[in-house]
């Protein structure tokens, strides 16, 4: 018999993964770009996506590469473009935990 839309479980939340969720301070170079305060490594993310966004920095013609400025050369090591999973890469150095 198959189940009906009120016998069904209702779906459960997901919950964060508690190590996105530790404040990571990001260093000097990265600060320009996402500020000083320690924040979740999700917030350095969302951060990081507003400047690229504002500062009209994603490539028109291929959405996952990111054209750096002369701030996000700084953090991707003098790179002038990356695709975004480098980025992660790159970023991830620029933080330690708080």
């Amino acid at each position: 018999m198959a189940k009906t839309a009120e016998t069904k479980k209702p779906a459960a939340k997901r919950k964060p993964n508690p190590a996105f969720m530790k404040p990571m301070q990001p260093d000097a170079v990265l600060a320009k770009v996402v500020g000083e305060e320690p924040v979740p490594r999700t917030e350095i993310t969302k951060r990081l996506w507003d400047y690229i966004h504002k500062h009209n920095l994603q490539d028109p013609q291929k959405k996952t590469m990111i054209n750096a400025d002369a701030n996000l050369q700084e953090v991707f090591e003098g790179k002038k473009q990356v695709t975004m999973f480098e980025m992660t890469k790159f970023v991830s150095k620029h933080m330690s935990e708080a």
